[in-house]
C-alpha cells in the first residue's frame, strides 16, 4: 500500500477540508399555508407541480 513521503502540515489538511462541512437547509415561509418549508420546493401540502393535496386526517 502506498504511503506519503513526508507528513502533511495541518494548515494543508485544514486546507483541503474547508469544504466538508454540512450545509444548513435554507427555511423560508409558504405563503400559502404559513408553514415553513425548504427553500426552491413545493412544500409539504403541494404535489411537485405545486398543486395542493387533500391529505386524509
Amino acid at each position: 500500500m502506498a504511503l506519503p513521503k513526508r507528513r502533511t502540515p495541518a494548515s494543508k489538511q485544514g486546507t483541503r477540508r474547508s469544504h466538508d462541512r454540512v450545509a444548513v437547509p435554507n427555511i423560508v415561509k409558504d405563503p400559502a399555508n404559513g408553514r415553513f418549508k425548504v427553500n426552491h420546493t413545493a412544500g409539504a401540502s403541494r404535489d411537485h407541480k405545486g398543486r395542493p393535496i387533500e391529505r386524509e386526517a
